[in-house]
C-alpha cells in the first residue's frame, strides 16, 4: 500500500508539473510573434528565436540529463526531481508579470536555462521512480499509465488556455507550478534505485521490499554492468558501455534518436507553418493540441494498458511508429484546415513508442542503473533536440518565406517525417534480430 500510494503522489506531480507547462504552448506562438514581428502573421525571426532556444536546451539536457539520472540512482528520486520541477516556475512567473517585448526577451533567457534542467530530467526520474515499484511484466502498462497521466496535464491545461486569456493563463500556470513543487516536497515519498523489483516470479504491479531485496542477484544478471560506481560522475565512456551492452539497448538508442529527430522536426515547425498556411490562430493552436492530448491520453490510459499484455512492447512500437509516420506525414500535405485535426487523431498509436522504448530499455538494465539508462535514452532524445532546429529551423523558414525555392510550405514537416519512417524501419529488424541471437545462444548451450 505504500508502494501504491508512493506512484499516486508520483501522478499527482506529473499531471501538475505537465498542466502549468503545456498551459502555455497555445499563447507562446503570438507572444513571441508579437515581441519579435509585431502585427505579422509569418515571421522569421520568432522561428529562428525557437529554434536557437530548443537547440540550446538539448545541448544542456545532453549534458545534464544522464548525470541528474545517475545521482538519483544514488541519492534518491525525490532530491533530484526537485530542481525540474522548481526551475521551471522562473519562466512561468516572468511572463505572468508582463509580455511586453521586456519582458520576453526576458522569459526567453530564463526558459533556456530551465529547460537544461527541465527538457528530458523530469521524465527520466519519473520513470525511474516507476520501475523502483514495478515489476518488469507490467512495467509498459506501468510507463503507459504515468504517459497517460502526462497527456492528461497537457489536455487539462490546453483546455484551461483555450478559455483563458492570455494574462491570466501564464499567471494560472505559475500557480499551478508552485503547487507541484510543494506537493512533491511534501508528499512523495522517496526511493532510489536499489529497491527495484526484477523477479518475474512477482507479478503484482507494486512490488514489496522483501521482493526487490530476494531478487537483486536476478538485477545484475540483467544488467550491462557499468563499472563499480567511484563517487564521481559517469563518463561518456560508461554511458557509451551501457547503451551498446546489449541488442535491445543500442536499438532503442537508434530508434530514439530518429524518432526524435522527427518529433523535434515537427515541432519546430508546425505552429508556424499552420499560421502561415490556414491562419491558425491561439484558440486553434489549442484545439489542435486539445486533439492531440486527448488522444494520447485515451491510448496511453485505456488501451496500451489492454495491448501491452498481449502484444508486447516490440509490436506496440512498431504500431507506435507507423502511426507516428502518418501522423507527421498528413500534416506535411495538408490540403485544407481540418486535415491537422484528422492527423493529429493518429496520435492514438504513435503515443506507445516512447513507453514501448523505456520499457524495452528498463528491462535490460539492473535495479542499480534505471536513473542513468532512462537518462542516457533522454540525452538521445535531447541530442536529437538539438540537431532539430538546426535542421529544420532555416528550411522552415525559407519555405515560409517568400523566397521559397517552390510552393510547398509543409516541405521540412515532410523531411521530418521521413526520420521517422527510418526509425519504423529499424523497429522492423530488431525483433528477428533477437529471435536470432536467442536462438543462437540456445545452440550453443545444447552443443555445450
Amino acid at each position: 500500500m505504500k508502494d501504491l500510494a508512493g506512484l499516486g503522489h508520483l501522478f499527482v506531480v506529473s499531471f501538475l508539473f505537465h498542466f502549468a507547462s503545456f498551459m502555455v504552448i497555445p499563447a507562446v506562438t503570438d507572444v513571441t510573434m508579437e515581441a519579435a514581428c509585431p502585427g505579422r502573421d509569418e515571421c522569421s525571426v520568432a522561428i529562428y528565436l525557437s529554434g536557437f532556444q530548443n537547440a540550446v536546451t538539448g545541448m544542456g539536457a545532453l549534458v545534464v540529463t544522464p548525470i541528474v539520472g545517475n545521482l538519483s540512482d544514488r541519492y534518491g528520486r525525490k532530491a533530484l526531481m526537485t530542481l525540474p520541477v522548481t526551475v521551471a516556475i522562473a519562466p512561468l512567473f516572468i511572463l505572468a508579470c508582463g509580455r511586453s517585448e521586456v519582458y520576453f526577451y526576458v522569459y526567453y533567457v530564463a526558459k533556456i536555462i530551465a529547460g537544461v534542467f527541465c527538457e528530458g530530467t523530469m521524465h527520466c526520474l519519473c520513470l525511474a521512480y516507476v520501475a523502483d515499484h514495478v515489476g518488469p511484466r507490467r512495467r509498459a502498462a506501468a510507463f503507459g499509465l504515468l504517459s497517460g497521466v502526462s497527456a492528461a496535464g497537457f489536455v487539462s491545461g490546453t483546455l484551461t488556455a483555450r478559455f483563458l486569456p492570455t494574462a491570466s493563463t501564464f499567471q494560472v500556470a505559475a500557480a499551478v507550478a508552485v503547487a507541484a513543487a510543494l506537493y512533491l516536497r511534501a508528499f512523495l515519498p522517496d526511493a532510489g534505485g536499489s529497491v527495484s523489483c526484477a523477479d518475474e516470479a512477482c507479478d503484482p504491479l507494486l512490488q514489496d521490499s522483501s521482493c526487490a531485496s530476494s531478487t537483486s542477484s536476478s538485477d545484475e544478471e540483467l544488467s550491462p554492468r557499468l563499472p563499480p560506481h567511484k563517487g564521481g560522475l559517469p563518463s561518456l565512456s560508461d554511458m557509451v558501455a551501457l547503451l551498446t551492452g546489449s541488442l535491445a539497448l543500442s536499438g532503442a538508442a537508434t530508434i530514439t534518436f530518429f524518432y526524435s529527430l522527427g518529433e523535434h522536426g515537427l515541432q519546430t515547425a508546425l505552429l508556424y507553418y499552420l499560421k502561415a498556411q490556414f491562419g491558425y490562430n491561439k484558440d486553434e493552436f489549442a484545439n489542435l493540441l486539445l486533439i492531440v492530448g486527448a488522444a494520447g491520453m485515451l491510448s496511453q490510459l485505456t488501451v496500451m494498458p489492454i495491448l501491452a499484455p498481449i502484444l508486447g512492447e516490440e509490436m506496440l512500437l512498431i504500431v507506435g511508429l507507423l502511426g507516428g509516420c502518418t501522423h507527421v506525414f498528413l500534416y506535411g500535405i495538408a490540403w485544407s484546415y481540418w486535415v491537422p485535426y484528422f492527423a493529429a487523431a493518429f496520435v492514438i498509436l504513435s503515443a506507445f513508442v516512447h513507453p514501448s522504448i523505456r520499457t524495452n530499455v528498463s528491462k535490460n538494465v539492473g535495479s542499480n542503473e534505471q536513473g542513468i539508462a532512462q537518462g542516457c535514452i533522454s540525452g538521445i532524445s535531447s541530442f536529437a533536440s538539438i540537431l532539430g532546429p538546426l535542421i529544420f529551423t532555416p528550411l522552415t523558414a525559407w519555405f515560409l518565406s517568400e523566397t521559397e525555392p517552390f510552393n510547398f510550405k509543409g516541405f521540412s514537416i515532410l523531411c521530418a517525417g521521413f526520420c521517422t519512417l527510418i526509425a519504423f524501419v529499424i523497429s522492423l529488424r530488431m525483433p528477428g534480430a533477437r529471435s536470432s541471437t536467442c536462438k543462437k545462444t540456445a545452440v550453443q548451450h545444447e552443443q555445450a
